[in-house]
């Protein structure tokens, strides 16, 4: 039988809140349920380390004699199981007489069974989701496993409404036509803020949505914002936004484009209008200097060509991988050091792109025409394209920009 089992009914109430119902043996009821909550014997000293005035008086009063005076206080409790049975204020001993005054105890071992399975239980959305959606399966089960749900969820019963409301979130994705993700949290889970930075809900459905669209990790407002919008989510729609040049396939561009004017494309036009065509051939250049230099040079007659402006953008990649899924060939040029490097390699994590006047010998050259060259500094990188460029670059020791090589990129760019 359990401690919550032991029947609390054959006690003299009133006696038994005298003798053991004094706040002065408070203390060695708190020890005497820790002992029934891990099935452990009633027997044996209870020892309290500087015991006040009132607690040695409720020891006396209970023993019916003194507990001895040294600077702790040391209680048996065979021996106090014992005057309760022979005094008749709890026949059944000691632990009836704790849960008539305390409460029903429930063995740890009981209550972590109970926790476990609830635990177990909170996952049961996913089953039907990995059902549905195959290809979340490995991020089904990664979700079991890491503890990342109970990091995010308070207890069981939390952590099952959680995991709900993220499967009801990720099928319905990705959104087609692209939505934002305020409208988005309204319409699938009821509430606009559900999915705002910072919850816990949207800690869990952003990892869905990397793993249902294949978006690389990464950290940073830019990165999450981007992997919302690989998901059809647009978190901000208007703010990313991408450089073109001589690109066509929408109204806008069709008429920047005949005018020779760069154009301005932002998120939302991409999500919601891309270019209806994809030129057999697009360049893409990191500094804007090289899209206005094209721009005053060829203007109308110029080709396709985008501009990242660093680290590339939302928009950018979204325009990108529209391209690249109408096969189009993508060329990629970018400044000679070592952030220039790491824009690249990160532009190739997410779009396949070749060198444009990108690789070892490129660098050589350049820098060969370069005297003045600055100094490159930094952090080393590796070039997944062209592995000698590191050691090139190390070796050299100088920062090639793409405005030094310009007149050799608006060659290529001629009509």
């Amino acid at each position: 039988m359990s401690a919550s089992d032991t029947p609390a009914g054959r006690v003299d109430h009133g006696r038994l809140t005298r003798l053991l119902g004094d706040p002065g043996c408070a203390w060695l009821l708190d020890r005497i349920r820790r002992r029934m909550e891990r099935a452990e014997p009633l027997t044996g000293p209870v020892i309290l380390a500087a015991p006040t005035d009132g607690e040695r008086a409720a020891a006396e009063r209970l023993l019916g004699r003194a507990p001895g005076g040294g600077r702790s206080l040391s209680v048996r409790l065979d021996a106090v199981d014992t005057i309760l049975r022979r005094s008749g204020v709890s026949p059944d001993g000691l632990a009836t007489a704790v849960i008539a005054l305390t409460g029903p105890v429930t063995l740890l071992s009981d209550a972590r069974r109970r926790e476990a399975d609830a635990w177990h239980d909170a996952y049961t959305p996913l089953t039907g989701l990995c059902s549905e959606r195959p290809e979340l399966a490995d991020w089904c089960e990664h979700i079991r496993v890491s503890g990342l749900v109970r990091r995010l969820a308070r207890g069981p019963e939390a952590a099952r409404a959680l995991v709900a409301s993220t499967a009801t979130a990720l099928r319905s994705l990705p959104a087609d036509p692209a939505v934002s993700l305020p409208a988005f949290a309204a319409r699938a889970l009821g509430d606009a803020h559900a999915l705002d930075d910072g919850t816990p809900l949207a800690t869990l459905v952003h990892s869905g949505i990397r793993a249902l669209t294949g978006f690389p990790d990464g950290t940073g407002a830019e990165w999450r914002r981007e992997a919302w919008a690989s998901a059809g989510l647009l978190k901000d729609a208007l703010s990313s936004t991408v450089l073109t040049l001589g690109l066509r396939g929408t109204p806008a561009l069709d008429w920047a484009t005949g005018t020779g004017e760069p154009a301005v494309l932002t998120l939302r036009q991409l999500t919601r209008t891309p270019p209806r065509e994809a030129p057999p051939v697009v360049h893409i250049c990191e500094n804007p200097t090289v899209l206005a230099t094209a721009a005053d040079t060829y203007g109308p007659a110029c080709p396709p060509l985008i501009c990242l402006q660093g680290q590339p953008s939302a928009a950018a990649l979204t325009l990108l991988r529209h391209l690249h899924s109408h096969r189009a060939k993508l060329l990629y040029h970018g400044d000679f050091d070592w952030g220039g490097i790491r824009i690249a390699a990160a532009l190739l994590r997410r779009v396949p792109w070749h060198p444009w006047r990108y690789t070892t010998a490129d660098y050589r050259a350049a820098a060969s025409r370069s005297p003045m060259a600055p100094s490159l500094t930094g952090t080393p990188a590796t070039a997944p394209w062209d592995p000698d460029l590191r050691a090139a670059l190390s070796e050299l020791g100088v920062r090639v920009e793409e405005e030094t090589v310009l007149d050799e990129l608006l060659t290529d760019l001629a009509p």
